[in-house]
C-alpha cells in the first residue's frame, strides 16, 4: 500500500475505532484466556475459552468476531460463545485476529488458519471429527475463506455464517439491501474497510478474499447463513447459500431476518420484546440446533 495512501486511511481508522469505544462496550467472561503460537517468530494469538460440560474430547466450535477487518471487537460475542458453550456440547474458542490496515490480507486469514491448525494438533482436548467454525460479518467472511480455500472440505462439521461480506470483488455501492432499514452501512466505510483489508496488490476476486468465488464444493456439507433484510450484504450471501445447497448430501439453512440491520444482534437497541430480540433469539437457537444435530 503507498505510504501516502496508508496514513489517509489510518486517519480515518482512527477515528471509526475512537467512535465505535465511545459507543459500545466490548466485554468478556470466558472461562480461560489462552495465548497460542503464531506462525510468526515472538508473536501469539488471544484465544477466549468457552468450556463445554462435555467430558473427554470435546466438539469445537471456532468464533471470529465482526469489525469491517479494521475494528478491534474481539469479545463482542460473548453472549453468542456462552450460549453455544451451555446449549451444545462444543467448547467454543473466540480467536482474535490482526487488523487491518496494520496488517492487510493475508494477516488475519493466516492467524485463523494457526488457530485451526492449533485445534487439529489437540485430539485429547477435541473430537476432531466435530470441528466447526463460526464468524460474525468480517469474520464470517475469514471462516469462510478459510474453509473453502485453506483445508480439505471435511476437515470441518458445521459453518455458521451471521450476515457475512462474501464479495469484496464487487462495488460497494451496487449492493443494495432487500429492504429498507433504521440503518445501512455507510457507502463510504465499506470502500474503507474494502481498501484498507485489501493491498492494490491483491485480486478482490481471490477466493480467499471473496469467497463467494470458491468452488461450491469446497464448503462444509452443513451449512448455516443468516442474514437480514435491512443489509446490503443480504444478497450475496443468500446467493452463495443457494449455490451450495444445489450439491448433493448438503444441509444448508438460510433464513434472512426481518426487520433487521447489519450487526442488529450487536445492538443496544435489540432488547427482549422486541422483533429483533426475537430474530436474535431465532438466530442463535438455529446455530445451536445445527451444531446439535
Amino acid at each position: 500500500m503507498d505510504i501516502l495512501m496508508y496514513y489517509y486511511n489510518k486517519c480515518f481508522v482512527f477515528l471509526v475505532r475512537t467512535m465505535v469505544r465511545l459507543t459500545m462496550k466490548v466485554s468478556a467472561s470466558p472461562d480461560e484466556v489462552r495465548h497460542i503460537k503464531s506462525r510468526d517468530a515472538g508473536r501469539t494469538i488471544k484465544i477466549h475459552l468457552y468450556q463445554s460440560s462435555d467430558s473427554g474430547p470435546s466438539p469445537v466450535l471456532l468464533n471470529f468476531h465482526e469489525g469491517g477487518f479494521l475494528v478491534p471487537l474481539h469479545g463482542g460475542d460473548d453472549g453468542f460463545c456462552r450460549r453455544i458453550s451451555q446449549e451444545t456440547k462444543y467448547t467454543v474458542l473466540d480467536v482474535s485476529y490482526r487488523l487491518a490496515p496494520e496488517h492487510p490480507f493475508p494477516a488475519a486469514l493466516n492467524d485463523v488458519e494457526d488457530a485451526v491448525k492449533y485445534v487439529l494438533t489437540r485430539p485429547d482436548e477435541f473430537d476432531l471429527t466435530r470441528v466447526s467454525m463460526s464468524g460474525f460479518s468480517a469474520g464470517a467472511n475469514l471462516a469462510l475463506a478459510t474453509a473453502s480455500n485453506l483445508f480439505p472440505p471435511e476437515t470441518f462439521r458445521s459453518l455458521l455464517a451471521f450476515y457475512p461480506v462474501t464479495d469484496i470483488g464487487s462495488d460497494p455501492g451496487a449492493k443494495i439491501a432487500p429492504a429498507r432499514a433504521d440503518f445501512v452501512i455507510p457507502l463510504a466505510l465499506m470502500r474503507l474497510f474494502d481498501r484498507c483489508y485489501v493491498p492494490p496488490s491483491f485480486d478482490k476476486r481471490d477466493p480467499r478474499i471473496s469467497p463467494t468465488y470458491a468452488p461450491a464444493d469446497r464448503f462444509p456439507r452443513r451449512v448455516l447463513m443468516i442474514t437480514a433484510d435491512g443489509d446490503t450484504l443480504a444478497p450475496e450471501g443468500e446467493e452463495l447459500a443457494e449455490r451450495i445447497k444445489t450439491l448433493p448430501g448438503r444441509h444448508v439453512v438460510s433464513e434472512r431476518m426481518r426487520g433487521c440491520s447489519h450487526g442488529w444482534d450487536k445492538d443496544k437497541k435489540t432488547r427482549a420484546g422486541t422483533p429483533q430480540y426475537q430474530a436474535k433469539e431465532r438466530a442463535y437457537q438455529l446455530a445451536c440446533d445445527m451444531l446439535n444435530e
